[in-house]
C-alpha cells in the first residue's frame, strides 16, 4: 500500500537542525568563523567543569587510598572467597576494555563506510577509547598482590631466566592492551593535528599554549599536499584499527574460553564479547556526549539525527548480545553435560538469579524501546538508557565470571561472593580516573573535530548575491560564475 505523506510547505521560517538535507546535514552551522568560535569556546574553563573535576579527582583518591590499604593488609581484603579468586577488578578490566571499542568502531569502521553521523561524535569515542584503555590497563596490576613486580608479564632479557608463559591467555592481554592503546592513541592524535593548527592560530592565546600547540601540530600549514598525505594516512590507519575491534575483545574471551571452567568453555565467546564491547561502548558514549552538547551549546552540531542513528547502532548490538544470551542457554540444554546445566539452572533460577536478572533487563529488555522513533529521538531516555546498558554489561562480565567460579565441578567447592569496600573504592576510584582525563581532554583540545566540521558546512561565497535555501535543502537564487556553488 502507498504511503501518503504531507507537501513540504514554503515558509521563511529557518529550517531546524533535527531535520538536515542531503546536501545539509547542519543547518544551523553557517560558516566556518562559527565554527571555529563555537567550538573553540568550549575550551574555556567553567565553574560547572571545575565542579566535576574536584569530584572526579576526589574518586581516584579515594580508589587510590583503598589500594594502598590493599597493598599494606594483603589481597585478603578484597572479598576474595575461594575458589573465587576473579572479582571486581577482572570484571572491571573487561568492562573498560569494552567500553573502549566503541571509539574504534565509530572513527574506524564507521569512517571506512562513510557513515554521515560519526562526524560530529567520533572525536568524543576516541577520547574515550584511549581513556579508557589507559584505565583497564590498571586492573591487572591491582589484581597482583605484589603489584612492583608487573612487569614480569612483560617478556625481557634478564638475569634470572624468568620468562612469561605465552600459553597463558593473561600474556596476551598484555600484547593485546598495549597493541590496542598504541593504536588508538595515534589514531586520536594523527587525527587532532589540524584541530591543534587552529588552536595554535588564534589570537589572544599565552605564549607557553602557543608553543606547545606549535610543537604538536608538527609545522601544519593547512596546504593541499599536507591534507592528501593526511587523508591517506587516516585512511590507513582505519583500516589498520578495524582488525583491532575483532581481535582484542576476542583476546580478552579467551582469558574464560580456553578455561573448562563450566559457563567458560564455548566458542561463541569472541563474538560474544566483541558485540558486548560494543554496545557497551556505545552506551558510555551516550553517558558523555548528551551532557556535552547541553551544557556545551552544541545541540546543532550533535543533532537529534546524530543520536538517531547512534541508537539504532545501539539497538542492533543489543539484539546480537540478546542472540548470545539465548545461544547460551541452548547450547546449555542441548550439550547433555550435567556440569552446564546444573551452572545455568543456578545463573539463571538459583543463587545468582538477582544479578542475572538485572543483565537480562538492562541488556535485552530496556534497549527494545528504541525500536520506538520518539523513544531514540528523546535524549533524556536515551541518557537514562545509556545508565541502563553501562550496569547491565557491568554485569554480564559479574554473571560470567563469579557465577562460574562459584559454582564448578565439585559440591565442595560451591562458594559465594561478596565484594568488601575496598573492591567498591576501586571501582570508584577507576571511574574518577576516567572522568577526570576525560574533565581535562575536552578543556584542552576540541572535543568535536572542526576541520571535518568544515567538510559538511557550506563555503562561504566569494560573491555577494541573493541566496537561501528552501526547506527542501535547495539552493535558490543560483550564479553559476559564483566560486563555490557548483562543482
Amino acid at each position: 500500500m502507498a504511503t501518503v505523506t504531507r507537501p513540504i510547505v514554503e515558509t521563511d521560517e529557518p529550517r531546524r537542525p533535527n531535520t538536515p538535507a542531503a546536501d545539509l546535514q547542519l543547518p544551523a552551522v553557517r560558516d566556518y568563523e562559527q565554527v571555529d568560535r563555537e567550538i573553540v569556546g568550549t575550551l574555556h574553563p567553567t565553574v560547572p567543569w571545575a565542579i566535576g573535576l574536584g569530584v572526579s579527582i576526589f574518586f581516584l583518591i579515594l580508589g587510590a587510598s583503598a589500594w594502598m590499604y590493599q597493598i599494606y593488609s594483603g589481597l585478603g581484603v578484597a572479598g576474595y572467597n575461594p575458589p573465587i579468586m576473579w572479582g571486581v577488578y577482572i570484571i572491571t578490566f573487561v568492562f573498560w576494555v569494552g567500553i573502549g571499542h566503541a571509539g574504534t568502531l565509530i572513527s574506524a569502521i564507521l569512517y571506512l563506510f562513510r557513515a554521515g553521523f560519526r562526524t560530529t561524535i567520533y572525536r568524543c569515542a576516541e577520547a574515550m577509547t584511549v581513556f579508557a584503555v589507559m584505565t583497564a590497563g590498571l586492573f591487572p596490576v591491582l589484581h597482583l598482590g605484589r603489584p612492583w613486580k608487573f612487569f614480569w608479564l612483560i617478556p625481557y632479557p634478564n638475569w634470572r631466566y624468568i620468562w612469561p608463559q605465552f600459553k597463558s591467555p593473561l600474556v596476551w592481554d598484555v600484547f593485546a592492551i598495549l597493541t590496542y592503546l598504541t593504536v588508538s592513541a595515534t589514531f586520536l592524535y594523527v587525527g587532532l593535528i589540524p584541530d591543534i593548527a587552529v588552536l595554535r592560530d588564534r589570537e589572544n592565546i599565552s605564549p607557553v599554549r602557543k608553543r606547545i600547540y606549535a610543537q604538536l601540530s608538527l609545522g601544519w600549514r593547512n596546504t593541499d599536499r599536507e591534507w592528501r598525505h593526511f587523508a591517506r594516512a587516516y585512511l590507513f590507519l582505519a583500516a589498520f584499527s578495524t582488525p583491532l575491534v575483532l581481535s582484542v575483545h576476542s583476546v580478552v574471551s579467551f582469558d574464560f574460553a580456553m578455561a573448562l571452567t563450566p559457563g567458560w568453555h564455548t566458542t561463541i565467546f569472541p563474538p560474544y564479547f566483541v558485540a558486548g564491547a560494543i554496545f557497551s561502548g556505545i552506551g558510555m558514549v551516550f553517558t558523555i556526549i548528551i551532557p556535552l552538547r547541553k551544557f556545551f551549546g552544541l545541540k546543532h552540531y550533535v543533532t537529534i539525527n546524530h543520536l538517531d542513528a547512534a541508537a539504532k547502532l545501539a539497538l542492533f548490538t543489543s539484539l546480537c548480545v540478546g542472540c548470545a544470551y539465548m545461544n547460551e542457554w541452548f547450547v546449555a540444554w542441548f550439550s547433555g553435560n550435567e556440569a552446564e546445566k546444573t551452572f545455568f539452572a543456578n545463573r539463571i533460577w538459583g543463587q545468582w538469579w538477582w544479578a542475572s536478572s538485572i543483565l537480562y533487563t538492562c541488556n535485552m529488555v530496556l534497549p527494545l524501546s528504541l525500536f520506538v522513533q520518539k523513544l531514540r529521538r528523546n535524549t533524556i531516555w536515551l541518557f537514562i538508557i545509556s545508565f541502563t546498558i553501562n550496569i547491565g554489561m557491568w554485569f554480564e562480565r559479574f554473571v560470567i565470571i563469579v557465577p562460574s567460579l562459584s559454582h564448578e565441578f565439585e559440591p565442595w567447592q560451591w562458594a559465594g561472593y561478596r565484594p568488601t569496600w575496598v573492591d567498591y573504592s576501586i571501582l570508584a576510584g577507576s571511574f574518577g580516573w576516567f572522568s577526570m582525563w576525560f574533565m581535562l581532554f575536552i578543556k584542552q583540545l576540541p572535543v568535536i573535530a572542526i576541520t571535518e566540521i568544515k567538510e559538511i558546512v557550506p563555503p562561504r561565497l566569494r560573491v555577494l548575491h541573493p541566496h537561501g535555501i528552501t526547506p527542501a535543502g535547495e539552493h535558490f537564487d543560483f550564479e553559476p560564475d559564483t566560486p563555490g556553488e557548483h562543482d
